[in-house]
């Protein structure tokens, strides 16, 4: 497993674009962050079929499709503020907080 020392520029919730792949181009919100492995999970990006077998909890089984996760530097955050895919900075703000930026429109990412 491949131990990061820092922080991913990809947060749950995020808009993020698609940058090389099958699915390049598309836009989706991300799912869960697994920053252990460096990686994500986008909404209707990288489906999978799965072969389920019907359990207690899961009464139907067969092939399911699922969302896999891709590797988080294939994405790109879109800003909220712009609508553009861009590169993300990190500054801190007053109290010692650090925050993420649009480094096109230079307007703060993050919701308070």
């Amino acid at each position: 497993m491949n131990k990061r020392k820092h922080a991913l520029n990809v947060r749950k919730d995020d808009t993020v674009v698609i940058l090389s792949g099958k699915d390049k181009g598309k836009k989706g919100k991300v799912l869960r962050v697994l920053p252990n492995e460096d990686k994500v999970v986008v909404q209707n990006v990288h489906m999978m079929k799965k072969h389920q077998r019907p359990t207690a909890t899961v009464r139907e089984g067969g092939i399911v499709e699922r969302e896999a996760p891709i590797y988080a530097s294939k994405v790109q955050v879109v800003c909220p503020n712009c609508g553009k895919p861009t590169r993300v900075g990190h500054r801190v703000v007053e109290y010692g907080k650090m925050v993420r930026y649009c480094k096109k429109c230079d307007e703060i990412i993050d919701k308070e």
